[in-house]
């Protein structure tokens, strides 16, 4: 396998793909690198033109929002033509549908775009929010929530099946334009409308995936409330209770603009947030779902998931991030995938128990654990930290998130606490003290198999960890005997230790 320094080798050239959401709120363009399971957008931008702030009492686009729409699609389209996207798809969803000079607006946004235009109905814009939360949760269970300014979509979803769905006229500008603005006036409105679904029901217990700008925002003044220690959306979650309780505390402030962590939230979008937290609170107290968890992953991304090929849809989008994120930023992504392999050792026989998750996580940690390779080495850990627990990773809870990230923040930094750093502290306040003891032995298992192979790959699957009663082993052929020594030792010692046993390298006669 090729090894790589810190640049980018594929098997294959992916075709940068770009996909433009024309929204009641928004106008958003985002490229991504490629139909792929763990695609990376490489440009993202958008326009609040506000399409659908008039429609419900007018029946019409107003014309300073359509003239900001077409501005944004043409420089779009500029955008898409100096990337060298071939392959440009335009969607427009409930306020382009619902309006009288829907049509007309279309053809003069194909005109500002250059390519066709689909107008979603409302079942594929379900269907297309339901593949986004498949891109983001492979396993989803539970009913998700897709909030845009003119409507809402609500889909039951289970693993690789979508069943009921519905949508209904209760986005945020809907909302706004109904009730000029009066948000009492709008809560019998969005009661009426989610009492007509008769099988909201079937959420009861299980989790509700919250979709949409709105939805984010709240998600986001809520990290601030709570001086959460990451600001990373995709897998956010809120208790039920305590979502519904913070979302009456959002639509029933007086003075929005003063809420605190607004000033983050794009200005456009600040008078909708309380009618976004009424559709919220009001919809999760006739779900009762077990949590409200946060996704970034939309249309879009549920658009770019149709085009795959079913055996890259089942692919998993962690260890497809990590896996590639090595291959980009690692020495070896050889040596990686061996780490992979040799710290199976530790879960074998007599050793260490761990579920599929959690085996899934230590893999995905041994793919991560050399991408701060060419920062200076007082400060890998640190910079590590930083770049795992921000990282675009999809199919992981936040939990998992920040396991990842104190493991390979520990295969830098070792056992030493003198060492933790703001950051690190308050990121093992948020997970459980197991996954914060496992993060430290997977760290420091990748520590001494790093000591051993010097990072680069045919060395460690030469070796071999094993339990002998109360000892841990490491056996190495004599063809490698000249790497044992007292910085090996000092650190294989420490993982035996973490694992309750005492420290034996053998060498092979």
């Amino acid at each position: 396998m090729t090894q790589v320094f810190g640049g980018r080798a594929k098997a294959i050239e992916l075709e940068p793909l770009g996909v433009i959401d024309i929204g009641s709120n928004s106008v958003r363009l985002v490229v991504y690198e490629g139909a792929v399971r763990a695609a990376l957008p490489i440009f993202n931008e958008k326009v609040l033109a506000g399409l659908g702030k008039s429609i419900a009492t007018t029946g019409h686009l107003g014309e300073e929002s359509v003239e900001r729409a077409l501005e944004a699609l043409r420089r779009f389209r500029a955008v898409a033509r100096i990337l060298k996207v071939k392959n440009l798809r335009v969607l427009a969803t409930a306020a382009v549908r619902d309006a009288v000079d829907g049509p007309d607006f279309i053809k003069r946004a194909e005109q500002a775009v250059g390519v066709p235009i689909e107008v979603l109905s409302g079942a594929k814009e379900a269907q297309l929010a339901a593949y986004g939360i498949r891109m983001g949760f492979p396993a989803a269970d539970g009913l998700a929530g897709d909030l845009g300014g003119g409507s809402l979509e609500v889909i039951d979803i289970y693993k690789d099946r979508l069943n009921d769905a519905v949508t209904l006229p209760l986005g945020g500008l809907r909302l706004i334009d109904q009730t000029a603005k009066q948000i009492d006036r709008a809560l019998p409105l969005v009661d009426e409308q989610i009492a007509q679904v008769t099988w909201l029901t079937n959420g009861r217990g299980r989790p509700f995936y919250a979709v949409g700008g709105t939805w984010r925002a709240i998600a986001k003044l809520h990290m601030e409330q709570a001086n959460y220690p990451l600001r990373v959306m995709q897998g956010y979650a809120i208790p039920t209770r305590e979502a519904i309780e913070f979302c009456q505390l959002v639509r029933r402030t007086k003075k929005i603009s003063a809420f605190p962590g607004m000033d983050d939230v794009a200005r456009a979008r600040r008078d909708v947030v309380p009618f976004g937290a009424l559709v919220l609170e009001r919809l999760l107290e006739a779900l009762a779902p077990s949590e409200v968890i946060f996704s970034v992953f939309g249309i879009r991304e549920g658009l770019l998931f149709s085009l795959m090929p079913p055996l890259e849809q089942q692919k998993d989008p962690l260890l497809s991030f990590c896996e590639e994120y090595a291959r980009q930023r690692s020495r070896s992504v050889a040596h990686a995938l061996e780490l992979c392999a040799w710290t199976d050792a530790l879960f074998e026989g007599d050793g260490l128990k761990e579920t599929e998750e959690d085996r899934r996580l230590r893999h995905a940690a041994c793919l991560l654990s050399d991408i701060g390779w060419r920062a200076h080495p007082d400060y890998r850990g640190e910079q590590s930290l930083n770049v795992v627990a921000h990282a675009g990773l999809s199919g992981i809870d936040h939990s998992g998130r920040i396991f990842l990230a104190l493991a390979v923040y520990f295969r830098h930094v070792g056992s030493d606490e003198s060492k933790a750093d703001d950051f690190s502290s308050r990121l093992k306040m948020v997970i459980s003290k197991r996954a914060q003891k496992r993060a430290r032995i997977i760290g420091a298992a990748i520590r001494a198999a790093h000591m051993l192979s010097i990072g680069m790959p045919g060395v460690i699957d030469e070796t071999r960890l094993s339990y002998e009663g109360i000892k841990l082993v490491l056996t190495i052929p004599r063809a490698y005997s000249a790497l044992d020594g007292e910085r090996l030792r000092r650190r294989f010692a420490i993982l035996a230790e973490l694992v309750a046993r005492e420290p034996e390298i053998r060498i092979l006669a």
